[in-house]
């Protein structure tokens, strides 16, 4: 009588769900944040760009719109906290230029074949951008201070600013995220990012004072999220009362987090399940 050989079943432990879903989106945003330190030439648009702006803003428009600011507020005073929230928003564009990238160059297609959490790619791109936005935030800010920026707010109401800004950031980078999957093309979501963020950002009160619009266009200005953002920004860096901007400013970014991100990740699936 010959025994039976006996067979081992070989099992192999799989790490929880949410604990590879979080490996997966660490690896890609250390992903997307390499090919963001080897781009030089974005590197450098990112922070020649709104140092531009700022330089020649306050250097041909200061004389004339420093006449309607408050007593002893500089134009530069006035336009700092403007020109970062702007520079936030066309560098959250970044974020759908490289999901469309990713989904027009067939390297989404690759990411299907392994077991990875399908909104990892997505999260790599909004998280990287947001760190390279907040640096380039941070260089604004320096060089406005060597320019002769000068603020009398505390620490608590600087890390109020940032966090609000990160939260900007964070909500324009998943909703730029969505242009990135619905377009067809890197140039085609240049463009439907360019059409959203130049008007939102120029009919705002980034660079000059409500007060000095005419009726219909500063009643617009009033109500759209730029200016609630700007004014509370310029608000918490300068020291001042924030009224009722901040919490206008948070339910804006919460609102539009809350749409982007399922939308987003609806929409990511639909689109890479074809």
């Amino acid at each position: 009588m010959t025994s039976q050989p006996t067979t081992t079943k070989l099992e192999f432990s799989r790490s929880p769900g949410w604990v590879q879903a979080t490996t997966d989106q660490l690896i890609m945003i250390g992903r997307s944040s390499r090919h963001i330190i080897r781009n030089r030439d974005q590197l450098l648009g990112t922070f020649l760009q709104p140092i531009m702006f700022l330089v020649l803003f306050s250097a041909v428009f200061g004389g004339a719109i420093e006449k309607s600011l408050p007593p002893g507020v500089s134009y530069l005073t006035f336009l700092l906290p403007g020109i970062i929230v702007q520079t936030l928003a066309f560098g959250s564009t970044t974020t759908s230029l490289a999901v469309v990238n990713d989904l027009t160059k067939g390297i989404v297609d690759r990411f299907r074949s392994l077991p990875m959490n399908s909104l990892a790619v997505i999260t790599g791109h909004v998280v990287s951008d947001l760190a390279r936005n907040g640096i380039s935030a941070a260089v604004m800010i320096l060089v406005g201070v060597l320019m002769g920026f000068r603020s009398s707010a505390s620490l608590a109401e600087w890390l109020l600013a940032i966090g609000l800004l990160a939260l900007f950031t964070l909500a324009f980078s998943w909703m730029n995220a969505i242009m990135g999957i619905l377009a067809k093309s890197p140039e085609g979501v240049q463009w439907l990012g360019f059409l959203i963020v130049f008007p939102l950002t120029f009919a705002s009160t980034a660079f000059v004072p409500a007060d000095s619009m005419n009726k219909y266009l500063r009643a617009f200005a009033e109500n759209q999220p730029f200016t609630q953002i700007v004014d509370a920004t310029r608000a918490l860096m300068l020291g001042q009362p924030v009224g009722n901007h901040g919490w206008v400013s948070v339910v804006w970014c919460l609102g539009i987090l809350t749409v982007s991100l399922p939308l987003s990740a609806y929409l990511f699936r639909r689109r890479t399940a074809q």
